[in-house]
C-alpha cells in the first residue's frame, strides 16, 4: 500500500473556464493561507495561460490523498 498527495490549485480564466494546476508531493502542513497567498502570487505575475486566456481568478486549493493497494 503507498500513499501519494497532490495540490490541486484551481483558477478561472479570462473565459471563465475552470483551469487546474497540479503539484504532485507538497509539503505537510501546508495552511490554508499559504496556498492561498500563493494562488494570488500566480495570478498576479501572469505566468501561466491557458486556451481561454490568462488565469484571472484564485478559486480553490485543495490536498488530494490517494491510496494504492496492489492486489496481485
Amino acid at each position: 500500500m503507498s500513499t501519494e498527495k497532490e495540490l490541486e490549485l484551481k483558477f478561472k480564466n479570462a473565459a471563465g473556464k475552470s483551469r487546474t494546476i497540479t503539484v504532485r508531493a507538497p509539503k505537510d502542513g501546508l495552511t490554508g493561507e499559504e496556498v492561498e497567498n500563493a494562488m494570488n502570487a500566480i495570478v498576479a505575475a501572469n505566468v501561466f495561460t491557458s486556451p481561454g486566456g490568462d488565469l484571472v481568478e484564485a478559486v480553490e486549493g485543495r490536498v488530494r490523498t490517494t491510496t494504492l493497494d496492489v492486489v496481485a
